[in-house]
């Protein structure tokens, strides 16, 4: 039987690298019809189109791989977003975009929501030890890393830890909508979930409008009402609602999914190579190189989608306006012209700058609470868990997504 288009995306997601092996040792670009786009899988290249913005526009970043069907659309069209968020915008409003976010996860904030993040990730190691899993077995991905990345977002923005189970479940819904192909009746399900998130967001956005609070969801409504602060206390418009609404739900989907995917893949390669896991346990300096190495070997973030403004040359092939291209950032990374032996998984290579978290006007700006969030995670397993290994009787299998990689459970014993 003929595999289907979406069984061909599937296999090419859940590994991609032997793709990008062959499109670095190709002629120019590659086009791959599984993602509809050029592939620029050299690190040189990756970065050449990420330094120039003006000439790979980000306005197709967030561009559905599945077009959901009209009857999910219209679930949709009773919740608050559908508005530019900042990866998916240029220049100038890019920049406006970008502010308070980068505000919002300076490294004073970061610095001062740490101690709550570690608090949290004891607790929740606590809890799988001593609680249901004292039996010495775990489903790490939701015991931990679905939950911790959500707790510590959920505090900066501002959220109360009732709603943030809600929100992240909301997240995961969003993703598989338009990433996944589901049947209708699926289809409506999810979005009746996405918008009950929407909805809980816009809440806060109206709660802080009238009360505003030392949290990002207050910076962000204030940047989306500055223009017309001399209202004073007027209530939100309903467009201005969409608008933190989108950026509420675009920020706390990276702040929590692409984390909770590190999590993932470093826990899974650490434990399939023992002897690096067990010379962590021994020498947790190592802690921070780790942390490095694991982002640069299985990003959790694959690449993102950028479209010509104008006809390009990139590596000698020809493009034209419109052109879509994925820029991925997991195969730089596995580049043996700035990383030797790309393809191994080595916590004692020598640093060399990846692409995980991006690069240039677009780079991640919660770079640094992920990785302090992965540092909080391998000083816990490693100090409590040093004989935590993968369970045999639960083979790993990764998510098909390119856009937050990570296994689709992890199962762990010690």
């Amino acid at each position: 039987m003929e595999r289907q288009p979406h069984d061909r995306l599937d296999e090419l997601q859940r590994d991609p690298y032997p793709l990008y092996a062959r499109a670095r040792d190709a002629e120019g670009l590659t086009f791959v019809a599984e993602l509809d786009a050029w592939l620029v899988a050299r690190d040189a290249d990756v970065r050449e189109v990420l330094r120039r913005a003006d000439d790979f526009s980000s306005a197709g970043a967030l561009r559905p791989d599945v077009m959901p069907a009209p009857a999910a659309l219209a679930v949709l069209g009773g919740g608050f977003g559908g508005r530019p968020v900042v990866v998916g915008a240029d220049g100038t409003r890019h920049q406006e975009l970008r502010a308070p976010i980068v505000r919002g996860l300076s490294p004073a904030r970061v610095a001062a929501v740490v101690p709550y993040a570690a608090e949290r990730a004891a607790a929740l190691v606590d809890a799988f030890m001593d609680g249901e899993h004292k039996e010495g077995h775990v489903e790490l991905m939701s015991a931990y890393a679905r939950r911790l990345p959500g707790e510590v977002i959920g505090r900066i923005v501002g959220l109360d830890p009732a709603d943030v189970p809600a929100v992240v479940h909301g997240g995961y819904r969003a993703e598989e909508l338009l990433f996944r192909p589901l049947p209708e009746d699926e289809q409506i399900a999810v979005a009746q979930d996405v918008v009950a998130t929407q909805h809980i967001l816009d809440r806060y956005a109206r709660d802080r409008h009238a009360e505003p609070r030392e949290d990002l969801c207050t910076d962000i409504v204030a940047s989306v009402t500055a223009p017309d602060s001399g209202e004073g206390g007027a209530e939100l418009t309903l467009d201005q609602r969409h608008e933190v609404a989108s950026h509420l739900q675009n920020l706390l989907i990276a702040g929590h999914l692409t984390t909770t995917a590190l999590i993932g893949t470093t826990v899974l390669h650490l434990l399939r190579h023992p002897d690096q896991w067990q010379l962590l346990c021994a020498e947790p300096d190592r802690i921070p190189a780790a942390v490095e190495e694991a982002a640069r070997y299985d990003t959790a973030l694959q690449g993102f989608r950028r479209v010509t403004t104008r006809p390009v040359v990139l590596a000698g092939t020809e493009l034209p306006a419109g052109a879509t291209l994925f820029v991925a950032f997991g195969a730089a990374n596995r580049d043996g012209a700035r990383h030797p032996g790309p393809d191994g998984f080595d916590i004692t290579r020598t640093p060399v700058r990846h692409l995980a978290f991006g690069l240039g006007a677009h780079a991640c700006p919660g770079s640094q609470l992920a990785r302090e969030q992965l540092r909080l995670t391998l000083e816990e397993l490693t100090s409590r868990l040093p004989g935590l290994r993968l369970s045999r009787e639960h083979p790993v299998t990764m998510r098909p997504t390119m856009i937050h990689r990570s296994p689709q459970s992890l199962h762990l014993t010690w």
